[in-house]
């Protein structure tokens, strides 16, 4: 039986490309190569216009020499006080090269009939007159008419040379300024061979800036990664520090509004799955005993039975209906506000109030504005207040609603002449399943009602306000921010 033959397993990313994967790295990568693009053309430029510059310098130099050499054989004359050109071209050439001053890289000749008669002195460094192919090719330009400017590579040097012809009655001769123009680019050379170094040194300096500081700028990410990495479904309380106010603090103060909403979406989720398992397993359990107590045999015990499971369904089906109202109170989307004449909405409520009960309804105020809200819900808020009062008031009693405007709040409320609510217990009967003493002996609930109120009117910007007498009654009011109302219409008392 032959072996079966284990494939290699591809190879891993190296540490070089994991390195470079980074967000860091390929920032600093990028910064560096653009700054080292910019410093090349920069220099590039730079040596470029200095290189032409330098050409310009040694043009200046050889015009000059030319001008100064044409005005001395002119006007100039020897020690016997004779002009040079009716004397001896070899003082007007010795004097000429004695007077003036080289600079550096420059040489000169003195060239009469045909030979080079004077040299530049000892100590400068450029010999021009040691180089044959120099010496041949400038000999023939000293018998010419006209000065002659060239330039001229040999095996020795790179030459830039002016040659200004003379004449005498009886001689020919020529002054010729050299420059060696390999030494003056070497010069150039070794001033950007130091920028270079420069250059590279900036370089360093630049990523290690750089690496610093986008160190600092992904500091936010580095948290927001590891923070997203320690969050867990049983753990949602970790949030990444905000400090300063630019892009990536608003990204953390972002993923923070985030980790806000989640928990509370997931809190919202955990409260309704107990609310649900706490709530529904009393009538499931109702329903499961009477049915395995029920005697089908029984025609009475049937529909008995029957009216209760039926009754409990709907309790379950209302309940059901409260929590996912509570759940959906915790979306962004829950209210809709829009333009509402609240004027309007309030007849309207208070004719869908007088459905509920055969009650003396009345009407204690109205206010005549239009406000931005979310007219079904807050009718919903509203009708519940009145449910309640129609609950836990006494049949013959009335039960009034209103609205009016107040100090830039728009207020809507239901009273009644009921049990009233103590003042221990406001804050409780707002909270879910949170009911008065007095009223859960009155009638039956799941103590949802308020606190799907309180959710409506909270997710308005407003409050519920309590005012409340045990055994004479409460006003519950609607309390909602209004930022501009017109004033309000004449108050219409009692109307039934």
């Amino acid at each position: 039986m032959a072996r079966a033959k284990r494939e290699p397993a591809p190879p891993g990313p190296s540490l070089w490309r994991v390195r470079l994967a980074t967000v860091r790295s390929r920032v600093i990568l990028a910064v560096i190569g653009l700054t080292a693009l910019a410093l090349t053309i920069a220099g590039l430029t730079a040596y470029s216009l200095e290189r032409a510059l330098t050409e310009q310098r040694v043009q200046g130099y050889l015009d000059r020499s030319v001008e100064e050499f044409r005005v001395l054989s002119a006007q100039g004359v020897d020690s016997t006080g004779r002009p040079f050109l009716e004397s001896s071209l070899d003082e007007l050439l010795r004097t000429a090269m004695q007077r003036h001053v080289l600079a550096t890289n420059e040489s000169a000749l003195g060239v009469i009939n045909g030979k080079v008669a004077w040299t530049a002195p000892e100590g400068v460094p450029l010999r021009p007159e040691l180089d044959p192919e120099f010496v041949a090719a400038v000999l023939p330009l000293s018998a010419l008419d006209q000065v002659t400017r060239s330039r001229l590579q040999t095996a020795q040097h790179d030459y830039f040379f002016a040659v200004i012809p003379v004449r005498s009655p009886t001689e020919t001769g020529a002054l010729v300024h050299v420059f060696d123009m390999r030494a003056e680019e070497l010069l150039l050379q070794g001033t950007y061979v130091t920028y270079a170094l420069v250059a590279t040194g900036s370089l360093v300096v630049v990523g290690f800036l750089i690496w610093l500081l986008v160190g600092r700028l992904l500091r936010q990410i580095r948290l927001l990664r590891t923070t997203a990495e320690d969050i867990t479904e049983h753990d949602l309380s970790r949030r990444i520090p905000v400090q300063g106010n630019d892009d990536l603090s608003a990204l953390a103060g972002t993923v923070n509004a985030m980790l806000d909403r989640l928990k509370s979406a997931i809190g919202s989720q955990r409260q309704l799955l107990d609310d649900v398992g706490h709530e529904l397993r009393t009538p499931v359990t109702i329903v499961r005993g009477h049915l395995e107590l029920m005697d089908a045999d029984l025609p009475h015990d049937v529909r008995a039975t029957r009216t209760l499971a039926l009754d409990e369904i709907d309790r379950m089906v209302r309940l059901v209906d409260d929590l996912l109202t509570l759940a959906k109170a915790e979306r962004t989307d829950f209210v809709q506000p829009s333009p509402t004449d609240v004027g309007r909405l309030t007849d309207e409520t208070l004719e869908k109030a007088r459905a509920l009960a055969q009650r003396r309804w009345t009407l204690d105020q109205l206010a005549d504005v239009e406000a931005a809200l979310d007219a079904q819900r807050i009718a919903q808020a509203w009708l519940q207040l009145a449910s309640n009062a129609v609950k836990y008031s006494p049949d013959d009693t009335p039960i009034a609603l209103g609205s009016a405007v107040r100090l830039g709040e728009l207020r809507l409320w239901v009273r009644d002449q009921g049990v009233g609510i103590a003042p221990d217990e406001r804050e409780r009967v707002l909270a879910r399943f949170g009911r008065g003493s007095t009223a859960a002996l009155r009638a039956d609930g799941a103590g949802l009602g308020l606190a799907i109120v309180d959710k409506i009117v909270t997710a308005h910007g407003g409050r519920v306000d309590i005012e409340s007498t045990p055994d004479l009654g409460s006003t519950i009011t609607l309390v909602l921010p209004l930022q501009a109302a017109a004033p309000n219409r004449p108050s219409q008392e009692a109307i039934a």
